[in-house]
């Protein structure tokens, strides 16, 4: 079964052809950055006029790098959720109708599922369930134990600002670009790890929820400390609060495992590129650590053409009515009927 994926919930346009068989054809992202640089942050009005010029463009490209024609396809995956209300309208109209056009079923794919999946797409060295998931991104920060292919407990997140949310803001107020966490990460490399100590939240009681507003307060008065701020002052903050963040999400991910005796972490979501996470995690934790690749870890079709193709090859569709969803629960997601590998 051919799936085309299409992903439009935030500032990335993403389509990708992904093949029951023969696993990704093909996948290509278009990232609107450049367009809300200058804003610190994305605009959501923007980002759905730059989806709706890309999509035919983007499409036609990809079936030219992949060989492949719109006959060819045998089902189509749009995100519809969690995300941008507009942004996802997009894509999910754009889904929903060329479907229908060309007469195969369409299928409303969750957005943090197929975050949660994307290290099954190089399935080399993929994880055996259960595992423990930590999803964090720009928008969640969460963890959960994953029994089996649409099977999520959640098992403690974010009380306010998602991880990747606090580097955007943080690397504003350092008058770094966006998005911040690459930005952060990079001029954190200059920095003096001696210099100063931010607090690591949450981490000194019991539980698995996370909190990161306290942290960015923290941050913006160290800033203010300064008048002027050097260039070397902000290297060491960014530094300082790239470590809290790694060491608090590291504290939280060894609590998850101990308490569930789960000895697999998959790390998922844009903020899983992060090479200090990546590596603090994969040298820490008494557990096997799985991560897609760099570039199925932020958003991107291929991940959502994967995520539709389980779910259409167990036998679900959606129907005709379009629904788009900002906020939706992993836990209203039913099980999926499980491939053979």
């Amino acid at each position: 079964m051919l799936v085309l994926g299409i992903e439009t919930s935030c500032d990335e346009t993403a389509f990708a052809l992904y093949d029951s068989v023969d696993g990704l054809l093909g996948h290509i992202v278009h990232s609107q950055v450049e367009l809300h640089n200058k804003y610190g942050g994305v605009v959501p009005e923007l980002a759905s006029r730059d989806h709706i010029r890309k999509c035919v463009p983007l499409l036609t490209q990809l079936l030219s790098q992949s060989r492949r024609s719109l006959d060819d396809v045998d089902g189509v995956a749009y995100t519809a959720g969690p995300g941008l209300l507009g942004a996802l309208m997009v894509g999910a109209c754009f889904g929903r109708s060329l479907a229908w056009a060309l007469k195969v079923p369409s299928l409303a794919v969750h957005h943090m599922e197929a975050h949660l999946l994307a290290p099954l797409i190089e399935s080399s060295d993929a994880p055996p369930f259960p595992y423990i998931a930590l999803l964090v991104s720009g928008g969640h920060t969460q963890l959960l134990e994953v029994t089996d292919f649409g099977i999520y407990t959640l098992l403690g997140e974010s009380l306010d600002d998602a991880a990747g949310e606090a580097f955007d803001k943080v690397a504003k107020m350092l008058g770094l670009a966006y998005p911040g966490g690459p930005a952060i990460a990079a001029l954190g490399q200059k920095g003096n790890p001696e210099r100063f100590r931010f607090p690591r939240p949450m981490t000194d009681r019991p539980g698995l929820d996370f909190s990161f507003s306290g942290l960015k307060t923290y941050t913006l008065n160290t800033i203010n400390n300064f008048n002027p701020i050097s260039d070397q002052d902000k290297a060491d903050i960014a530094l300082a609060f790239e470590l809290a963040v790694v060491d608090t999400l590291y504290i939280k991910c060894r609590r998850a495992i101990e308490t569930s005796s789960i000895p697999h972490l998959v790390m998922a979501g844009g903020v899983a590129a992060n090479k200090r996470l990546r590596s603090t995690l994969r040298q820490k934790l008494s557990a096997k650590v799985y991560y897609p690749s760099q570039e199925f870890c932020t958003d991107n079709g291929a991940m959502i053409a994967h995520a539709g193709m389980l779910r259409m090859m167990g036998g679900e569709r959606s129907g005709l009515s379009i629904n788009t969803r900002a906020r939706w629960p992993l836990d209203e997601l039913s099980a999926i009927k499980r491939p053979a590998r």
